[in-house]
């Protein structure tokens, strides 16, 4: 977005006072009137139209700064559309189940709340989806903390924690993906980097979750053996099922580009499917477009494993649309040149950058609520800063995801928020200090930021 000129010049107390309406028209009506993000971030692209135009700006540039924008995105929209086929194309060759039979193995042991933690990663890292992966398996193991009488805000976090460890490096997942669409580099290699600080927290986050379990040596598995049965019964279930995962695994240490990745995989899954399933061609069109639909009457399962297909894909493609244009407005007005310029002699090193990037990602977080606008605005903002400090652009898409995606969760007004609430019955601020993983991830990449550690150069 950078290649957009601004058109105008607006003084401080204009961009700012712009920039807090905007801001009051998305958060207020997300976090008090619960609506989705689309109607009030096209609201606030027809307040800056209407701004441009008083400012004398002609609406055929108004309208060129929307599609150019719009258009920087156009990458992540193919991403988006060949993940709906690959988590079609995974359930059906069983890959997607199998992962889930095999993290549901892992509660026959003690330390409930690493193991909370670790089957969420696994799940949340297999489907993509941390919302999901709330609503599902953390809803089943709420019911297993208070049948084993564990603490429910402990447990919240470490579902929590886990789900988002999942949103952030899954392959599959919509913000990875929108992160390294946003800096232009290539999805694997985004989610590489991002190892050298998500790891960390990891397993930090285990020990922390480890030592704080009850002792308990054993954990009522009768829920978690009727989901596997549950599996296994739908014939879900195949040793041959992991190798789609290990192409990916393969295309990815042979750096091949996510976009192929992701065909080979599915054309890999959709082929292993053939030796456990009976459907016509029409039918595997109709689950690659529409998605799959478990019927297994297994309420648990069945919201696991109903997702996928093109059209799951749409809700997202037109969220960063809408968002891309108001940005491309944002940087046509002028108003986020104006603001940089007040902050860039604070950015000098490679430290501060991080850190203000960092706070600029918790604080869209904050004051709207909306993951995806924090990744969004976080890097069109930041993108020139990184460049003329001769830092690769896989060290912002970090920082946008180690204090973007994670946060979210933790704004008890965000719409991550308030689903997690609504799902688990624990509110954020009880579960807060409790999702480990979530807080300190923002805290090792500003640490890493400020020691030099793991930061890459063009």
């Amino acid at each position: 977005m950078f290649s957009i000129e601004a058109k105008t010049k607006p003084s401080l107390f204009e961009a700012l006072f712009i920039v807090i309406i905007v801001i009051s028209i998305i958060s207020i009506a997300i976090g008090k009137l619960g609506a989705v993000p689309h109607i009030p971030i096209l609201l606030s692209i027809t307040l800056l139209i209407f701004y441009g135009l008083l400012k004398r700006v002609p609406f055929k540039v108004l309208e060129e700064s929307m599609r150019s924008g719009a258009i920087t995105g156009i990458g992540a929209i193919y991403i988006f559309f060949l993940i709906g086929i690959l988590i079609s194309s995974w359930i059906l060759s069983g890959t997607i189940p199998t992962l889930l039979y095999l993290g549901f193995s892992l509660v026959s042991a003690s330390f409930f709340y690493a193991i909370v933690f670790i089957i969420t990663a696994i799940i949340g890292t297999a489907i993509g989806s941390s919302l999901t992966t709330v609503a599902t398996i953390g809803v089943a193991f709420i019911s297993i903390a208070g049948a084993i009488d564990a603490s429910l805000v402990l447990t919240a976090g470490a579902i929590v924690s886990g789900a988002f460890f999942g949103d952030k490096m899954s392959p599959l997942s919509d913000t990875t993906n929108l992160a390294a669409s946003i800096v232009n580099i290539d999805l694997f290699e985004h989610i590489k980097n991002m190892s050298w600080t998500t790891i960390p927290a990891f397993l930090i986050s285990g020990v922390l979750y480890a030592a704080l379990s009850p002792s308990v040596e054993e954990v009522d598995n009768t829920t978690i053996a009727f989901y596997q049965t549950s599996l296994q019964d739908a014939n879900f279930v195949h040793w041959y099922a992991i190798v789609p995962l290990l192409v990916l695994i393969v295309c990815t240490l042979k750096k091949v580009p996510a976009f192929l990745t992701l065909i080979v995989s599915s054309l890999v899954a959709l082929f292993l499917s053939i030796f456990h399933t009976s459907l016509s061609v029409s039918d595997y069109c109709a689950i690659l477009y529409n998605g799959y639909v478990s019927e297994t009457g297994v309420e648990v399962i069945d919201s696991l494993l109903t997702r996928g297909g093109i059209s799951s894909m749409f809700f997202t493609i037109m969220l960063v649309v809408l968002s891309l244009s108001m940005g491309g407005l944002l940087f046509a007005l002028g108003i986020i040149q104006t603001l940089l310029s007040k902050i860039e002699i604070l950015l000098k090193s490679v430290g501060a950058l991080i850190t203000g990037t960092a706070f600029t990602a918790i604080g869209i977080n904050i004051v709207v609520g909306e993951q995806y606008l924090s990744i969004l605005l976080t890097g069109e903002a930041f993108k020139k800063q990184y460049r003329e400090l001769g830092l690769h652009p896989k060290n912002l898409s970090r920082v946008m995801e180690d204090a973007g995606t994670v946060v979210n969760p933790l704004v008890p007004w965000s719409v991550c928020g308030l689903f997690i609430t609504s799902m688990l019955n624990v509110s954020v601020i009880d579960y807060l200090p409790f999702a480990f993983f979530c807080l300190l991830s923002p805290v090792l990449t500003i640490i890493f930021g400020w020691l030099n550690l793991t930061i890459s150069r063009n």
